[in-house]
Order: structure tokens, then C-alpha cells, then sequence
């Protein structure tokens, strides 16, 4: 009987040896191979078109937060005024059926002045129908236009104004 059970702790000790023999060989075998350099043909082209586009992030309604809607847009529009091509991108509707514009209706942007890291902001009369809005919906809407622009991360500060008059 005492033979039997030194017989079988010997084979489990063999079997551990081997197991962890193996296990580093294969661990090191492993390492060799991640030199080595594999080229990965793509099985579809990507398009230049696609090549010229990125994400950005607009800021809208969504009950009683704000929620981002993700649009693709032409790199070749963000190099002039990316600001510009943005905020004319939240003044439009939404795609998502989901989401409410937030933005009076008619807004429209006069001019946009990027000054060091402060962006100012000026829109149309229609946009002082925010001053009449209850506090939650103004706040919503400055934080709307605050996180849409400020994803090119070269804001820190943003000025609004309407009709060159300088807004509260």
C-alpha cells in the first residue's frame, strides 16, 4: 500500500515537471515569434473619402439631459473654422428621432472669434428667446454649445453673445 501511493506522488511529480516544461517552452517559443513581422493585407480598400472624415459630437435634448449625436464630417471642413462647421451642425436638427433640438428655432450664427483659448459666439435675435427659458432649459443649452465646441480641446472659455451685444 505504501508502495502504491509513492508510486503515484511519483508520477504526479513527473507529470507537474513535464507540464511546466512545457509550459515554458511554449512561453518562450511564444516571445520568438512576436519579433517576427507579419504584414496585414486589408480584405477591403479604405476609401480616400473615408480617409478625409472624422466623429464629432453634438450636444442636444434628450428628456431632461443632454445627449451627444455622433456625426461624421469632411476633415477638409474643420481645417478653415471648425468652430463654424459645428455650431452650424447644432443648429440643425437632429438625426435621432430621440433628441430635441435645443437651440431656439431660427438661430443663426453671425460670427465665431476664436481669441487665445476663449471662443466667442455670436448669434442671431432668436437666440434671445434663452434669456425667457426657465433656468434648468438655459443652463442646457449653454452646456450644449460649451461640450460640442469644446471637444476641439484648444477652447477653455467660451463668450456668447447676440448681435454683437454680450449675453449674461
Amino acid at each position: 500500500m505504501l508502495d502504491f501511493k509513492r508510486i503515484i506522488i511519483i508520477v504526479i511529480i513527473i507529470l507537474l515537471i513535464i507540464g511546466i516544461s512545457l509550459g515554458v517552452y511554449y512561453y518562450i517559443n511564444r516571445e520568438e515569434k512576436s519579433d517576427e513581422i507579419v504584414e496585414y493585407t486589408p480584405q477591403e480598400e479604405i476609401s480616400e473619402e473615408q480617409l478625409r472624415q472624422t466623429m464629432v459630437s453634438l450636444y442636444y435634448k434628450n428628456e431632461e439631459q443632454l445627449m451627444p449625436e455622433a456625426r461624421l464630417i469632411d476633415v477638409k471642413d474643420l481645417i478653415e473654422n471648425p468652430y463654424v462647421k459645428i455650431l452650424n451642425m447644432l443648429l440643425e436638427e437632429p438625426k435621432n428621432e430621440k433628441l430635441k433640438r435645443i437651440i431656439p428655432e431660427g438661430t443663426k450664427l453671425n460670427k465665431v472669434e476664436k481669441q487665445g483659448e476663449k471662443l466667442i459666439i455670436d448669434f442671431s435675435e432668436e437666440f434671445k428667446k434663452v434669456k425667457e427659458m426657465e433656468k434648468k432649459e438655459k443652463d442646457l443649452v449653454i452646456q450644449s454649445i460649451e461640450k460640442t465646441v469644446t471637444q476641439l480641446t484648444e477652447i477653455n472659455e467660451i463668450e456668447i453673445s447676440i448681435n454683437n451685444e454680450k449675453m449674461e
